[in-house]
């Protein structure tokens, strides 16, 4: 695969409300998924062909003289660009290779997939659990499969993702979903969301955090609305009338929809606020920190 040069590739998060990150990593540049919907295709982000995956050149050993550097250990979030289990992840094994460097150095993970290929590191996830936080957290806009085909066309559709899901949960890896976006007229059904949150209750998984909407701006809102036209005809204009140019575009309703999901969420116990999945999946390891320090002022 075609590489691009990188003089780093694990940089500082401005601040980590975004699930407790404080790091951020991205190996790939671009994504091939498809996903009608993606916001990093917009013109703000730079990423020419942005439907081509490129591997950064000499990634595992940037990464590694990038986390040596690092003198705060802390939660390395990857995922937010371009998806870390691409394709082309099966045979490159850049993503395996960066988490075996991320719990050698004793950092820990919050990494956002539509792949199910994710399953496959279970067994460096458990490793670094041991010793730092791990989140999975996996994309779900519809339990519709036959939607997922067309929204998200070149990756595993929903009850796939729903089956990697329950395998990490089981294997004790916090798990959430992104039910981001929601997209208006299309997954924003009372019908959808509550069967995706019964259905993230029977799979294990203990967060759900959506923000119920879409953004829309320059490059990406012309490529989703070539999309509306060519499977959803007539949408593009109910869109064009209620969202003009805006960035953010809740889904009607948005408030009675959203006190309808966090009610539903809280029967089964699931967490939907961004504060407390950061201190649920984190809070044991700083428990364990502050023993740590109390044991050595008591020497």
């Amino acid at each position: 695969m075609e590489t691009v040069k990188a003089k780093t590739i694990i940089t500082n998060c401005k601040n980590d409300f975004w699930f407790g990150t404080k790091y951020n990593m991205n190996i790939y540049r671009g994504c091939c998924h498809g996903c009608i919907y993606c916001d990093s295709r917009s013109d703000c982000y730079h990423v020419e062909n942005f439907d081509q995956v490129r591997a950064k050149e000499d990634a595992l050993r940037i990464i590694r003289d990038d986390l040596r550097r690092k003198k705060v250990k802390g939660v390395v979030g990857t995922g937010a660009m371009s998806d870390p289990y691409n394709p082309f992840e099966e045979k490159e094994q850049l993503t395996r290779h960066a988490l075996e460097l991320i719990n050698a150095y004793g950092f820990g993970v919050a990494l956002a997939t539509k792949s199910d290929l994710v399953t496959r590191d279970i067994d460096i996830f458990k490793e670094i659990k041991q010793h730092s936080p791990v989140l999975v957290k996996m994309t779900v806009t519809t339990v519709d499969d036959e939607l997922s085909k067309i929204i998200e066309p070149h990756v595993c559709v929903s009850s796939k993702r729903f089956e990697a899901l329950k395998k990490l949960s089981h294997a004790g890896i916090n798990t959430c979903i992104l039910l981001m976006p929601n997209l208006p007229w299309i997954t924003d059904s009372d019908e959808n969301i509550l069967a995706l949150v019964k259905k993230a209750h029977e799979c294990g998984v203990k967060y759900i955090y959506s923000g119920f909407g879409v953004t829309l701006r320059m490059n990406q809102r012309d490529y989703y609305y070539e999309k509306l036209d060519q499977y959803f005809p007539g949408l593009k204009e109910k869109y064009q009338k209620k969202y003009r140019d805006n960035y953010s575009c809740a889904i009607p309703n948005v408030r009675t929809k959203y006190k309808m999901f966090v009610e539903e969420c809280n029967k089964y116990g699931i967490i939907t606020d961004m504060k407390k999945i950061v201190e649920d999946y984190q809070s044991p390891y700083r428990k364990s920190q502050l023993t740590f320090f109390d044991e050595l002022r008591e020497k």
